[in-house]
């Protein structure tokens, strides 16, 4: 979801292991001279793992902002790639400054942890087999089917209450199975063990478009949610406020739809 991905190149990619864990707060991060950005690196055009110069790299739109953001405060960006059900967990513990990773800022979440504006918008969709599009058309096809979601993720709660008919999204169900990361929950739909994985559809098309065997489902959920914020950790205002900045420069600028390009361009060279 957005181009100038090359942006990226300027900016060194480092490794999740063995770093120093930093403060969150503003100051820190201009002195340490780095910005640590936590994501999901499995969720594109967002965030995604490619091949540059020979050695693996991590790029997307949200990646791009991450650049962005780092430029602007005039440090160099730091990636770590973990599962989408640590992220928060090492925000909190100073193991990261900032969380970009197509992130809803759900009212749960916000108890803990504070978000920037929006900047993307989505609709929810599902990834099916191709051999099952033709099955799979409504949620209601989907009653009594193994549906997957990615864990700590709002598609849980679409899975157990918009496909399931769950009155409570917290309670487990037998027919939802939530792993930690989507690129896991694709292997068990090309194996299965299940029938539909619920993401993002600019996600659900990603997969199927480099995957002949699987399909986006005809229809969608609309987002109710709120769409895609930055998370940073609770009362780290400094921070907060030079992320809306950059978000709304990015936004006069226009810049958003040029990243979300440049994404799907590097998925096309998969």
């Amino acid at each position: 979801m957005k181009r100038l991905a090359w942006l990226l190149l300027a900016f060194p990619l480092l490794a999740a292991c063995g770093a120093k864990a930093p403060s969150s707060g503003l100051e820190a991060i201009q002195k340490a001279g780095k910005l640590v950005l936590g994501t999901s690196a499995d969720f594109p055009p967002y965030e995604f793992h490619t091949t540059k110069d020979g050695a693996d790299a991590i790029v997307g739109f949200d990646i791009a902002i991450a650049a962005e953001i780092a430029k602007d405060l005039g440090v160099s960006l730091e990636i770590k790639d973990m599962k989408f059900d640590g992220l928060l967990a090492a925000l909190d513990s100073g193991n990261i400054d900032l969380v970009i990773a197509g992130m809803t800022p759900t009212e749960e979440r916000k108890k803990n942890t504070d978000f920037s504006e929006i900047y993307y918008r989505a609709e929810q969709g599902l990834i099916v087999r191709s051999a099952d599009a033709a099955k799979y058309t409504s949620p209601e096809a989907l009653k009594g089917a193994m549906v997957g979601a990615q864990k700590g993720a709002i598609q849980v709660g679409i899975a157990k209450t918009r496909i399931k008919g769950m009155a409570d999204d917290k309670a487990d169900h037998p027919e939802v199975k939530e792993l930690g990361k989507v690129a896991d929950l694709v292997l068990e739909l090309k194996n299965g063990k299940i029938e539909a994985v619920v993401v993002e559809t600019e996600v659900a098309k990603a997969y199927a478009a480099a995957n002949p065997d699987l399909a986006v489902a005809p229809f969608v959920f609309p987002d109710t949610e709120g769409g895609s914020a930055v998370a940073v950790k609770k009362g780290s205002s400094g921070l907060l406020s030079a992320v809306n900045a950059t978000l709304a420069r990015l936004a006069a600028e226009k810049a958003m739809d040029g990243f979300v390009n440049a994404a799907k361009a590097e998925m096309d060279k998969l």
